[in-house]
């Protein structure tokens, strides 16, 4: 099944597995009126249903390497382009735990977890307060100092044999690693879309490496 999240401005965006793709184009067609035309770039796949109704598809490790304007459903060169199997590096992190690995055609084939104990918030004011801040971010530089060694470890020494690089987690611990001059050559090669996830462990790791070979679709209109 199709994952959904509702974006910023109204409408909806779609995570689409690569075998799935044809068939949910086929039931956007029927469910909206048929299609009017598919306009192909090198990084957007645009289709206008009659009803007016538009679904904008991001592509995933592009650029597509078709352009161009049709009539009626043509998004044959996309399928095609999301069907191929590729070897995917991802970067989970978040301020308590990260998961890094190497995926290839959805599945993990190696892997390394870790979990780092970072401290809520505190509600109590004063001196306490700053002390329990003070210590909260002490755990959480370990924690993303240990997401930082396993990521040029495991992912690093591996770039010149994968297709992507795939990160997710929250934006602003990846914003911290960014500035670790190690990891240049990994964030170099990032896909633009960072994949919204729980606290990692394996099995959150399992579920972005589907994820990473999905299409984004997002709907607007009527």
């Amino acid at each position: 099944m199709a994952r959904e999240r509702q974006v910023a401005g109204g409408g909806w965006a779609v995570e689409v597995a690569p075998e799935r793709l044809e068939g949910w184009y086929a039931r956007f067609a029927v469910r909206n009126e048929g299609v009017r035309e598919t306009r192909l770039t090198a990084e957007t796949v645009t289709v206008v249903a009659d009803n007016g109704v538009v679904a904008v598809a991001t592509v995933p490790f592009g650029p597509l390497d078709t352009e161009g304007t049709a009539n009626g459903l043509a998004v044959g060169p996309l399928v095609e382009h999301a069907l191929v199997s590729r070897r995917i590096a991802l970067l989970l992190v978040r301020r308590g735990g990260h998961s890094v690995g190497i995926a290839r055609g959805g599945v993990v084939v190696q892997s390394r977890t870790d979990r780092h104990l970072v401290q809520g918030r505190s509600a109590a004011g004063g001196w306490s307060q700053q002390r329990f801040a003070r210590r909260r971010e002490g755990q959480a530089r370990v924690a993303l100092r240990s997401a930082a060694e396993d990521a040029f470890e495991v992912l690093v020494p591996q770039l010149s044999e994968v297709d992507a690089v795939v990160l997710g987690g929250d934006r602003r611990a990846l914003e911290t690693l960014r500035e670790d001059r190690r990891l240049a050559p990994l964030f170099e090669r990032a896909e633009p879309r960072v994949l919204d996830i729980p606290e990692p462990r394996r099995t959150v790791l399992e579920d972005a490496a589907e994820r990473a070979a999905a299409v984004e679709i997002t709907l607007a209109g009527p």
